[in-house]
């Protein structure tokens, strides 16, 4: 059982809270280009470098789940159940991912992020991100036998119909649609002449994908 964090952890959660909040409210109030870092410190009451010991930049204040999100796909991998199938479980967290951010409030965000070519820059890299360590995390489960091209491949479909699903009009249709389509990539991955000579692969550490 994973111990509660203590009041240390708490207090840090919730500055980083109040600042990521404080600067979505002026980035949609004054918009994006119009609030600089400082104008966020001081909103928020805390020191900048404080701000950017939460913070890596100004456009990471837009996303601030980011690791939680990168956080929660790996885990789907990593702490599914022994004789769990994979896509299901990556398909579950892709639904929880696309309900969290096709909320009522979050028609302004998505808005302010469509509309600021320094965030839709900043998402992209943010999805390649993704991608990169999901398909680590595939790569280094010795339960999986596809290559680590093929768990890219298939990693990339995720973090794609995560993006299409939540753009869509009927997201549950959207991934009903786009998981057809990976169940049958990864099926294919997983009976090619070279997973199947491959056989398991030795487990790798955490996050670090498999050689040879």
């Amino acid at each position: 059982m994973t111990a509660p964090p203590g009041r240390r952890e708490r207090k840090k959660a919730a500055t980083r809270q109040k600042i990521a909040d404080t600067a979505l409210r002026l980035f949609l109030e004054r918009g994006y280009d119009a609030v600089g870092i400082r104008d966020v410190a001081a909103e928020a009451d805390v020191a900048v470098t404080t701000l950017f010991s939460h913070f890596a930049s100004k456009e990471a204040l837009v996303f601030e789940q980011d690791d939680e999100f990168e956080r929660r796909l790996t885990r789907a991998v990593t702490d599914r159940a022994a004789h769990e199938p994979l896509v299901p479980a990556l398909r579950h967290e892709v639904e929880a991912l696309v309900r969290h951010c096709t909320g009522d409030d979050a028609g302004p965000t998505w808005h302010l992020i469509d509309e600021t070519p320094a965030l839709r820059a900043y998402e992209e890299s943010m999805r390649l991100r993704h991608a990169e360590s999901l398909a680590a995390a595939m790569t280094a489960d010795a339960r999986l036998t596809p290559t680590p091209t093929a768990c890219r491949t298939i990693a990339r479909f995720v973090i794609d119909a995560y993006s299409l699903a939540r753009d869509a009009d009927d997201p549950d249709a959207a991934l009903d649609e786009t998981f057809r389509m990976i169940e049958a990539a990864w099926e294919a991955a997983r009976s090619s002449p070279r997973a199947a000579a491959a056989g398991p692969r030795p487990a790798t550490p955490r996050g670090r994908p498999a050689r040879g």
